[in-house]
């Protein structure tokens, strides 16, 4: 008699497993963001299949991490819309460095979907770089990034005598402002972030944001210590800014953003 074939399964396999993750199989907080859920219902076979695959995987991966204390890498190769990188992110077993590889397509899909906005903080960072660094960071992270925020405090006004004191104490002690040059008023501070690819941006030096405070936090904390040199104070205060640039988010009314 001729033998009677059963279905293929191993194309089935590697279908969406969101019809699975969604009937409960296993928990993934993360692939509906990746994937739409398909109108077709799966096979049962196929969903059970689909668990002991990503059933088995993960354990072998997570014996490897725990094996190497998670001081290795990991290449994922073929990625696609895979989300072990977030599930091991959640159970504090990420490795030093995770890499997913596949066809440009499927990483730029995937990259346009995780791009959920983004908030980049540098405190007294971009200063000790070169204007030419810094440029290329700000373009970097205004391309990369389709819905922004850039935070950026550091010295501002600093062509005048205070702020050229403040540039050989800081010599004096081999600490070299690289990137000092743009920091000569909030105007050089905000056309850098402009310049740069951000399409808003604003800035106020941190003697007019405490200036602004509320009268009752002001006091507050000018009760917790006596200060004597308040013209010192203010110099230095106005020697310092705080900036922020966005693009995208007009649904979310980032350009809306003031301190």
């Amino acid at each position: 008699m001729p033998r009677t074939e059963k279905p293929v399964l191993t194309a089935c396999l590697f279908n969406s497993p969101r019809f699975a993750v969604s009937v409960g199989y296993w928990h993934d907080p993360y692939i509906e963001h990746l994937v739409r859920q398909s109108k077709e219902r799966k096979a049962p076979e196929i969903n059970r299949g689909y668990f002991a695959r990503v059933h088995g995987v993960s354990q072998l991966i997570k014996a490897f991490l725990r094996k190497t204390e998670c001081r290795c890498q990991i290449l994922n190769l073929g990625a696609g819309m895979d989300t072990t990188f977030w599930k091991l992110k959640d159970e504090g077993l990420l490795p030093n460095k995770y890499f997913e590889v596949d066809f440009p397509m499927i990483v730029t899909r995937k990259l346009h979907t995780i791009k959920l906005p983004t908030l980049l903080i540098a405190e007294c960072v971009l200063v000790y770089m070169t204007p030419e660094q810094s440029a290329n960071l700000l373009k970097w992270a205004a391309s990369s990034f389709e819905t922004a925020m850039f935070i950026n405090y550091e010295q501002v006004n600093m062509d005048d005598r205070f702020g050229q004191v403040m540039i050989e104490n800081l010599r004096r002690r081999q600490c070299d402002l690289a990137g000092v040059e743009t920091c000569k008023s909030l105007e050089s501070q905000k056309e850098r972030l402009l310049l740069n690819g951000w399409e808003t941006a604003s800035a106020v030096n941190m003697m007019e944001l405490y200036s602004g405070l509320p009268r009752a936090e002001v006091n507050r904390i000018e009760s917790l210590e006596f200060l004597d040199e308040l013209e010192l104070l203010e110099q230095l205060m106005r020697h310092y800014c705080l900036c922020w640039a966005t693009r995208g988010g007009q649904e979310l009314g980032l350009k809306e953003i003031t301190y």
